[in-house]
């Protein structure tokens, strides 16, 4: 077994036993998986070590889920909060699990033009997370379906990861762009449908009851009380729209300086940063007299920053630490050694990349392992494009898998949930169905339209 492919395992073996066997705070089992992960460098160590912290000090996720802590905060100790819900209620609240079914479809609506796990997550948390919660919904089962529906990010297309697997050498000429978009869509549906199935459970069985009882207000009424409380909205949708759709190809056409400009803005970064800025605009004077006084500011904000920051920046330092290690190349080496039926060759390699998307992006996992995976199916039997979207399906599950997925801090950031308390719903509910739709679907169980 190659550094890589080892470093990886003991990182998250070390994880489970630290918070599930020595029941300590997962901050610690982070840093010590990082310091572990780096000494597998040898001579390299340090090198690897102060590397993996620039990266994970200088990557967005970083910011963007430190920002979405502070936006929560903010929204909780705030009345706009209070007319927001009030508005939300009044849409959806006779139906049972409202909140979740309007986060799941905004996931695939957002799905279908970001194509980003982490920013899809975000957006769609930011509207209802709060929600989830006043509607009866733990912290942990907020947090596990927000982190879960971000995964829709990559599980629709268009996405990056849909163009790296057309630059395979095993898809091009066999697999048309119209023909791996529509079987991507068709699996994303497949995706959707899951998701519902499991709303459905999650509310029976917690007997979740609807919002609203009885008769209702009257919608304009609602509206007229609380309307402002909806220009939080505008913080994701100026962002969204500057950098997708018709505006944005409007000002993208202007120039090339207009274009760069359009090309630098980051929704991660943008999205909490505008959404704060209204929260304040719009209840400053509220939120000043909640808190009382600054101290009682800091003393409360400070904890969520300390639970969230400092694991954040040890679980992407290691995962670029073991990144580094060859892992990819240890994947390859593994997956190239196979002699197996058809399926469990199939199981086999959709598990491995399942895997591989624990730390590593979903772009990242096909850039590294996809090209040898999509082949490896084919001279299976698979159809190329029923490989090719099968690794798509895999590795849109990035969004839900512990131990570095962004969307599943953004997730903990916006409910107050501890990561690791939704490690394990996160696999059983998102992680262990997808990887099995990808595996019905490259076995043909699951059909896709060519």
């Amino acid at each position: 077994m190659g550094t890589g492919l080892t470093a990886m395992i003991i990182f998250i073996v070390l994880i489970i036993f630290w918070s599930v066997k020595v029941k300590r705070n997962i901050g610690e089992a982070m840093f010590i998986g990082m310091i572990i992960s780096s000494l597998f460098g040898g001579k390299e160590a340090l090198n690897l070590l102060i590397g993996g912290l620039k990266y994970a000090l200088n990557y967005e996720v970083l910011f963007a889920s430190l920002a979405f802590v502070f936006m929560s905060y903010l929204l909780q100790n705030s009345n706009v909060l209070d007319g927001l819900l009030n508005i939300l209620n009044r849409m959806f609240g006779k139906l049972k699990g409202g909140p979740a079914y309007v986060n799941t479809v905004l996931s695939s609506v957002l799905g279908m033009l970001s194509g980003g796990n982490s920013p899809n997550a975000a957006t769609s948390g930011s509207f209802t997370a709060q929600w989830l919660l006043k509607s009866g919904w733990s912290k942990e089962a907020a947090a596990t379906l927000i982190a879960g529906n971000g995964g829709l990010g990559a599980g629709f297309p268009p996405s990056s990861s849909l163009f790296i697997v057309l630059a395979f050498p095993t898809v091009v000429g066999a697999v048309s762009e119209g023909q791996l978009y529509v079987a991507l869509f068709i699996t994303g549906l497949y995706q959707v449908i899951w998701r519902m199935v499991y709303i459905h459970y999650y509310v029976r069985k917690n007997n979740i009851q609807a919002s609203i009882q009885g008769e209702a207000s009257p919608i304009l009424e609602v509206l007229s009380k609380n309307g402002k409380s909806a220009l939080i909205f505008l913080g994701a949708i100026i962002p969204v729209a500057l950098t997708m759709g018709p505006l944005a190809e409007f000002f993208i056409n202007k120039s090339e300086i207009w274009s760069e400009a359009i090309d630098s803005i980051n929704i991660l970064v943008w999205i909490p940063t505008l959404m704060t800025l209204f929260i304040l605009l719009l209840d400053y004077k509220g939120i000043k007299a909640r808190l009382q006084t600054k101290d009682n500011f800091i003393k409360e904000l400070l904890p969520h920053f300390k639970s969230i920051g400092g694991l954040l920046l040890f679980v992407f330092a290691a995962a670029n630490i073991i990144s580094k290690l060859g892992l990819a190349n240890d994947i390859v080496t593994l997956l190239d050694g196979l002699q197996l039926s058809k399926l469990l060759t199939v199981i086999i390699i959709c598990v491995l990349l399942a895997i591989v998307a624990g730390p590593l992006s979903s772009t990242a996992t096909l850039t590294s392992v996809g090209i040898v995976s999509h082949a490896i199916l084919v001279y299976a039997g698979v159809t190329p494009l029923a490989a090719a979207v099968a690794l798509l399906v895999v590795a849109s599950t990035e969004g839900a898998s512990p131990p570095a997925s962004g969307a599943l801090f953004i997730g903990c950031g916006l409910t107050g949930a501890e990561p690791q308390k939704i490690f394990m719903p996160l696999i059983v509910w998102f992680v262990i169905p997808i990887t099995t739709i990808a595996i019905l679907v490259a076995m043909g169980f699951l059909p896709i339209l060519h």
